[in-house]
């Protein structure tokens, strides 16, 4: 195989990351954080980006070998330090009008054999300094969006008993299907998704329901909604009034919760991949919207350091709608990767809520968003919860229950 990447593909992908993913304003600074095994793409983005007019644009590398190389070398008291300098930095470019590009990819797994301990500390010291940067991301302050790249590690992690090539090309295929560029109409195939998820957003919150109420194998939870909560879905209009498409690709409509009114059990309906480890068969129970009781067939030790990040990281941020019939669902493959896993199915996210995900968010302070249900946390971790088993009923403020969704597909 010459080359398990193709690049009329990959070329259109950095399109669709600048025009669609971003909006990139002529004039507009660009923060590029990516892999190095991602730099093909990293390259064409640029290219893209400086077509479009871009100001400036910073990239910002990392690498699997040297994050490595701190776990295998490092001190143990710098596993609780993390670049806060660096964060603080970005944070004041978004401030100044700068714009942010991530490029997901790398290995999965990499630290699946590194000390836990180590893993969670750092975790959460990078989750705590990254705050700035992370706060102006939740409230749309810049307009931001994040695409992926098929690493070979990441590519072999999701088809083991392929050929590094072969599994890099099956990769690229299913990213490329996911993020609708597999054709010359990219860019169209977008608007025209947008404007699907814009109508589901839009019924949604005509009916203003004060609760989702979630059912099936394991599950029977309820989900308070935040008062004035707001539903966004594909394309959403930053504080800066450029309207960007978050995540690349996108299959959900979504809300924020309220941080009290969260009740009941539910099971998570594929792994989460967080930071290197693998966690199974979530199973948890809500009481006054925080978790009360958690549990993991693998990965429970990271499952519980996760929960005990701040008092925040037990009560839910984010809750998602996504039909089990999106594409991503469709293609049969576990991505080990948030960014698409997320878009196989519902979900819900423990830690920091979306500002925007309120009527008049874009003007809100930290504090009316509190007032109004609003959690905050050092984290945001999304993990999955719909299948075609799963009904979910909308409960409106008088208590009239409306089918929403049936075994996994939009019930209207």
């Amino acid at each position: 195989m010459q080359n398990p990447v193709d690049p009329v593909k990959l070329d259109r992908l950095a399109e669709v990351a600048v025009r669609t993913g971003l909006n990139l304003q002529p004039g507009q600074d660009l923060i590029l954080t990516a892999p190095v095994t991602a730099l093909p793409l990293v390259r064409k983005i640029v290219e893209h980006a400086y077509k479009a007019g871009a100001g400036l644009v910073t990239p910002i590398l990392s690498d699997d070998q040297m994050t490595l190389a701190r776990y295998q070398h490092g001190h143990d008291a710098g596993f609780d330090r993390a670049a806060g300098w660096l964060f603080d930095g970005m944070a004041q470019a978004y401030d100044q009008g700068a714009a942010r590009l991530a490029v997901a990819g790398g290995d999965p797994m990499l630290l699946s054999s590194q000390d836990p301990d180590k893993v969670a500390r750092a975790n959460k010291a990078m989750a705590v300094a990254y705050t700035p940067a992370r706060e102006r991301i939740t409230r749309f302050a810049t307009n931001w969006t994040i695409v992926a790249y098929p690493d070979p590690a990441w590519a072999k992690l999701v088809s083991p008993d392929l050929p590094e090539d072969a599994a890099v090309h099956r990769l690229a295929e299913a990213i490329f299907a996911a993020s609708r560029v597999s054709d010359d109409n990219a860019v169209e195939s977008w608007n025209a998704h947008n404007t699907e998820l814009g109508r589901r957003s839009a019924w949604l919150d005509g009916q203003d329901f004060a609760a989702l109420h979630f059912t099936g194998p394991g599950t029977d939870l309820t989900v308070g909604l935040a008062e004035g909560h707001k539903w966004l879905g594909g394309a959403t209009r930053s504080q800066n009034g450029i309207v960007c498409n978050p995540n690349i690709p996108s299959e959900e409509v979504f809300t924020t919760p309220h941080k009290f009114r969260v009740n009941g059990t539910v099971s998570a309906t594929k792994p989460l991949s967080h930071q290197g480890t693998l966690i199974q068969d979530i199973a948890v129970t809500f009481k006054d919207g925080v978790i009360t009781q958690a549990q993991a067939r693998t990965g429970e030790a990271v499952l519980r350091k996760v929960l005990d990040t701040d008092e925040g990281a037990r009560r839910l941020g984010e809750v998602a709608l996504v039909p089990h019939a999106s594409p991503i669902s469709q293609s049969g493959l576990l991505f080990y990767n948030t960014l698409f896993d997320e878009n196989a199915a519902s979900h819900i996210a423990l830690g920091q809520c979306y500002a925007t995900c309120f009527q008049g968010g874009e003007t809100m302070d930290s504090a009316e968003v509190a007032r109004r249900g609003g959690n905050d946390s050092a984290i945001h971790i999304d993990w999955m919860i719909g299948s075609n088993q799963i009904d979910v009923d909308g409960i409106t403020q008088d208590g009239t229950r409306i089918p929403v969704m049936r075994k996994g597909a939009w019930a209207s």
